[in-house]
């Protein structure tokens, strides 16, 4: 029970980068950004190629990252230059990238059960068990993403960022390339997304060109239910609530796994499970009309 615990925080944690990368988009840009279910793949495909090439698995998680930024930046211009909605902008991407995926890697997957990953090589040097170093390097790793993006988007440039996702008008009346700082913005969350992908698959011991789908509703999920359960004010507390959100939604998958639930079932139960998470605001003010009336 408790190697299963520490596996199902260690999930949590890894699917976090994802859902900081989700988070950055849909609440700090306030674009509904699709591209995510080409990136992660994308990053996943990037890192699995580079290793079996040879190549060091934790350069490999940067290029990962590298081939989220490109993705993003098309997006971002596909959105602001050419003037495509959002949605339709990051399904374009989405949907290219798909067939890159597949060049990059050559074929539908990539085995990686043979070869050194970040996870072999943590194992290695601390001397700790599989489950341990599965656990204590997305941790490490989140940490130091968490505070890289709390000082960033602390700085001047990174107040432009959030300030153009809040009220662009504003920001253009005061002379800022909002178009630009759009642009920076996706590509930093799909960097983070990439760079999820690249994780992941080194955790899971391949690359598979299909293994973005339905990650959208994932990140979604644990940006939500940590903001439902924990509420928040500012911009570190939804940091936090972003990383613990995804542990949480683990469990809950982790749950509903245990007690029976068919793993066919799981796309359902997360898309109820972000349903209800959206509905929770409406519900507790319904409640709270109730009792005042």
């Amino acid at each position: 029970m408790f190697d299963l615990a520490v596996s199902t925080v260690a999930q949590g944690l890894m699917w976090s980068i994802l859902s900081l990368g989700v988070f950055l988009s849909f609440r700090v840009l306030d674009v509904p950004d699709m591209t995510c279910e080409g990136s992660f793949p994308l990053g996943g495909a990037i890192a699995a190629t580079l290793i079996t090439s040879g190549v060091s698995p934790w350069a490999s998680l940067l290029a990962g990252a590298a081939g989220g930024v490109i993705a993003g930046a098309v997006s971002g211009v596909l959105y602001t230059k050419l003037k495509i909605p959002a949605i339709l902008a990051g399904i374009l991407t989405m949907i290219a990238l798909y067939s890159i995926n597949l060049h990059v890697m050559g074929k539908a997957n990539i085995s990686l059960l043979r070869t050194d990953t970040v996870f072999t090589l943590t194992q290695k040097a601390l001397d700790v068990s599989q489950g341990m170093a599965a656990f204590i390097l997305p941790a490490v790793l989140v940490l130091a993403i968490a505070l890289a993006i709390y000082w960033f988007f602390g700085t001047e440039l990174g107040m432009c960022i959030r300030a153009t996702g809040f009220n662009v008008q504003m920001m253009r009346a005061q002379g800022v390339n909002t178009d630009t700082m759009i642009i920076m913005g996706l590509f930093i969350s799909n960097a983070l997304i990439g760079l999820c992908g690249a994780v992941v698959a080194q955790n899971n011991g391949f690359a598979d060109v299909g293994m973005g789908i339905g990650t959208i509703v994932i990140g979604l999920a644990s940006v939500i239910i940590g903001e439902v359960i924990l509420g928040v004010s500012t911009f570190k507390e939804s940091l936090v609530a972003v990383v613990l959100g995804s542990v949480l939604y683990r469990i809950v998958i982790a749950v509903v796994l245990f007690m029976g639930m068919p793993p066919n079932d799981l796309k359902l139960f997360t898309a109820v499970l972000v349903m209800i998470a959206l509905a929770m605001p409406m519900i507790k003010e319904n409640l709270n009309l109730g009792k005042a009336g």
